[in-house]
């Protein structure tokens, strides 16, 4: 029979324990570790989240990797034209992992309305564009196809519809300047058959979405010519390395970058939400720790005659120890629950209903992000209890330096 186990149940079970003047600092201390999982969970959460999301819309513009030419263009707009007719199109079989790649184009104009105008680009896509990251940015309208004839049907940001003042299915001119010897621009009118909005500022202020054989035209470009390729990865986690396998399996005049390399000042900037996450749970098992350390002292000096008792008894100091570190799991696990309770029900509250919105901004997204994962659920109660525990170990030494007979004595 684990007698440590059975004298630490019965201490729990006790009515004198609860009424105890150790009672308000044991309460103190599991709300120490609800509070502390509570908080630990939404950094991890939002902070995952928030990488998550801004990732994938820097994906969504742009594709994992994107094939160019070695060129000095500086803008996103496309100049020198890449032949479609390339090994690793339509189907990169060359390299292992990649889900899709798509021929894009860009052109720099101005939309033009009656009372206003705006300076953006239109990003030329053909029938083979994935859709799969616009279906989320959707908020009116409907998709669109370029497989048919070459059309005049684009998909435009809420933002560019907010600041022109259009609204679905009203049409808009755009124009787009030559080169300096051609001094006529092309004017095109297109008609609004989709609202999108990302959140992602950055990107909505500069896209429209069009159809890829206008500017083709335009640039007096053949049908197989293209701005540039985007290809997407099954696994963001093997970005680099793939990367850097499609890098070398393009012809020496094209090459490969990813997005963290395009985009390096963003992704920099939400790699430091790594180091306040672990800065946070850091910070929250100290807090923690120390609160069960308190608590477990003040249950060893009130149990001070039981445990002169058991020594007395013929118990070592082990065995005694064990009791107060099986009571103060107790207490640790009771602050665990109420703590996965309280954390899990706010951050599905703010997953389903949105509670709290962000700045698009600051932070390229509408409201804070939560990604919600058993794994890390789990890894984080886990962790939590190992280490108060064994931060525990340290006061219930404490116990060794006790004598029998004064504790006994003790009052």
């Amino acid at each position: 029979m684990n007698y440590e186990y059975f004298i630490a149940k019965r201490i729990i079970s006790s009515k004198a324990y609860k009424s105890s003047v150790s009672a308000p600092i044991i309460k103190i201390g599991i709300a120490a570790i609800a509070i502390g999982i509570v908080v630990m969970m939404i950094a991890i959460a939002t902070g995952v989240g928030l990488q998550q999301k801004i990732r994938d819309k820097v994906v969504a513009f742009n594709g994992h990797v994107i094939i160019s030419n070695y060129d000095s263009n500086n803008t996103d707009e496309s100049i020198t034209p890449i032949s479609n007719e390339q090994d690793f199109y339509p189907e990169f079989n060359t390299v292992e992992g990649i889900d899709h790649i798509q021929a894009v184009a860009s052109k720099y104009g101005v939309v033009r309305t009656e009372k206003d105008f705006e300076g953006t680009y239109l990003k030329g896509v053909g029938g083979d564009y994935n859709w799969k990251y616009f279906k989320e940015f959707l908020v009116e309208g409907e998709l669109l196809d370029y497989t048919p004839k070459r059309n005049e049907d684009v998909l435009i940001s809420q933002y560019l519809a907010n600041r022109l003042a259009l609204k679905l299915n009203e049409t808009f001119q755009m124009v787009f300047f030559k080169n300096d010897t051609e001094k006529v621009p092309n004017i095109i009118t297109y008609k609004i058959k989709g609202i999108y909005n990302s959140g992602f500022q950055d990107f909505d202020a500069n896209y429209i979405i069009g159809d890829i054989r206008h500017i083709q035209r335009i640039n007096r470009w053949k049908k197989n010519e293209v701005g540039n390729f985007e290809v997407f990865i099954e696994d963001y986690d093997e970005l680099d390395i793939k990367g850097e396998e499609i890098h070398n399996s393009v012809p020496s005049k094209l090459y490969g970058q990813t997005i963290t390399n395009k985009y390096r000042s963003i992704f920099d900037w939400i790699k430091i939400f790594d180091t306040n996450i672990y800065g946070i749970i850091g910070m929250m098992i100290l807090v923690a720790g120390i609160n069960m350390i308190t608590a477990l002292l003040v249950l060893i000096l009130e149990r001070t005659q039981m445990i002169g008792i058991l020594k007395a008894l013929g118990s070592n100091n082990f065995s005694i120890r064990k009791v107060f570190l099986y009571n103060a799991s107790y207490l640790i696990l009771l602050g665990l629950f109420w703590g996965n309770l309280i954390g899990l029900a706010l951050l599905f509250a703010q997953k389903y209903l949105k509670l709290f919105t962000l700045d698009p901004t600051v932070y390229y997204v509408t409201e804070a992000p939560v990604y919600i994962s058993l794994g890390y659920v789990l890894a984080l109660n886990l962790g939590t209890l190992v280490l108060c525990l064994l931060m525990l170990l340290i006061p219930s030494y404490v116990i060794t330096k006790i004598s029998p007979v004064r504790a006994i004595r003790f009052d």
